[in-house]
């Protein structure tokens, strides 16, 4: 797919905070501080993490998503409906959908102007897919008058809200946007399991209204991210299920464990679209030996041409703020070995 070489160098967006911008949160929250002070200081953070990713020759770059908790916080943060329970789940704070949601402005268009401001590399953007939100927030005690009916409902009412940023987010010139769904790869496995509130053909069918776009300026990627990990086996009519329903341009898969079910849903994936290789762990420090990564990428490029794929890490650095696996210096070491995997393999023509 014609420029793909634009954006050969990925992630998916958050990386370790720095100290610093943690601390004056921290003194937000015992009210040692105001909304100017972290303002000023997620600016600083942002700035810092852009001249990082240009130091690396990372072909985007992100927010690192400093003004959040969690990647869900684009929107469960700019929008109305939901409400935080006080409870956790995989480390991440648990929210119910109270009424179906809205929006009254833009969710990070605005945050995302900033880096344009600061670089000429292209900007990407992340954000939790709607039917991610409806399978975990979606609370059936609170469906009635005022809640969602259903978990289709209330993915529907996201996808509206995502797809409206979408078409924001492309007009003020970002060009790559990534959707981050860590259940949709539970539908393609050869005994699925339940995943959230939402069944698999009803995510499918939300996510398909969000990605959607009439048209698409020269440049700009929609991609999709369905899990972090493949299953055991994959169902190979599943997946292929997945990429016809979703009219995503990239698909952001896991390709760090050097496992068949990796390569099964590389080898689904349709011609015309692209692919990003999640080709090291960003939850192990150790780096990957060069070698056996380079030869697990030359195995793909037997059932994918080579020139519509991308590198990244397998999944974000620091999904919650507080929780990050890996140092600032060990995530440096990560993202500079998928630099180089890179131009082991395309060289410096991107």
């Amino acid at each position: 797919m014609a420029d793909t070489y634009n954006y050969r160098i990925d992630h998916h967006g958050s990386l370790v905070r720095p100290a610093a911008l943690l601390t004056v949160r921290e003194q937000c929250a015992r009210g040692e501080a105001g909304a100017a002070a972290l303002h000023e200081a997620e600016r600083a953070a942002v700035e810092d993490a852009v001249a990082f990713q240009r130091r690396l020759r990372t072909t985007v770059v992100t927010d690192g998503h400093f003004p959040h908790e969690d990647f869900r916080g684009a929107v469960l943060d700019n929008v109305s409906g939901f409400r935080r329970t006080g409870e956790t789940a995989d480390g991440l704070s648990q929210w119910v959908a109270e009424t179906l949601p809205g929006a009254d402005g833009p969710l990070v268009a605005d945050r995302a102007a900033l880096l344009g401001e600061l670089t000429v590399i292209a900007p990407k953007v992340s954000l939790p897919s709607p039917a991610y939100l409806a399978a975990t927030c979606f609370d059936p005690g609170a469906a009635g008058s005022k809640g969602p009916a259903s978990a289709r409902e209330l993915g529907e009412a996201l996808a509206e809200i995502i797809h409206r940023e979408i078409q924001l987010l492309v007009s003020r010139g970002v060009k790559l946007i990534q959707l981050d769904n860590p259940l949709l790869l539970a539908g393609t496995a050869t005994e699925p399991v339940a995943a959230g509130a939402l069944s698999f053909e009803d995510a499918l069918a939300v996510e398909a209204l969000a990605v959607r776009l009439d048209a698409r300026p020269e440049g700009v990627r929609v991609g999709i991210c369905p899990g972090w990990s493949a299953p055991a086996r994959v169902d190979r009519a599943a997946a292929e299920r997945l990429y016809a329903a979703v009219p995503a341009d990239r698909w952001v898969l896991p390709y760090d464990r050097g496992v068949p079910a990796e390569l099964e849903l590389l080898a689904a994936v349709p011609e015309d679209r692209d692919v990003c290789l999640g080709v090291v762990d960003p939850r192990v420090a150790a780096v990957e030996d060069l070698d056996t990564v380079m030869a697990r990428i030359d195995t793909a490029a037997e059932v994918k041409d080579l020139e519509d794929m991308a590198l990244s890490p397998s999944r974000g650095f620091a999904d919650t703020a507080g929780g990050p696996s890996l140092t600032t210096e060990e995530q440096r070491r990560k993202l500079v070995l998928v630099e180089t995997l890179a131009r082991y393999c395309w060289g410096n023509e991107f």
